[in-house]
């Protein structure tokens, strides 16, 4: 979980190219309240890379906390940007 300006700043397709780079499987979406959710599965290295990044964003974000839980692997293939859950969204930002 991420909190800070992190919408419409090209934190979710940064992260996905990010983690395509490096070989990470996963998904990010924004969340109705602002923050963005990921979830990480790969080489251990490369997760924890991906982690710190997600700590920092890209040069447009200003992160201001990141949290992060340990999960079981649930055997994810490749990378994608989810959809925001239900609830009160913000309005959609294309993909930033």
């Amino acid at each position: 979980m991420v909190s800070g300006a992190v919408q419409g700043v090209f934190f979710r397709d940064t992260c996905r190219a990010t983690a395509t780079a490096q070989g990470v499987n996963g998904w990010v979406r924004n969340l109705p309240d602002g923050g963005v959710e990921a979830v990480f599965e790969g080489e251990t290295g490369a997760v924890e890379q991906l982690v710190d990044w997600a700590h920092e964003g890209p040069p447009t974000a200003t992160v201001e906390k990141a949290e992060v839980y340990e999960e079981q692997p649930q055997g994810l293939k490749g990378f994608e940007v989810r959809p925001t859950p239900h609830g009160s969204s913000p309005p959609p930002d294309d993909g930033t």
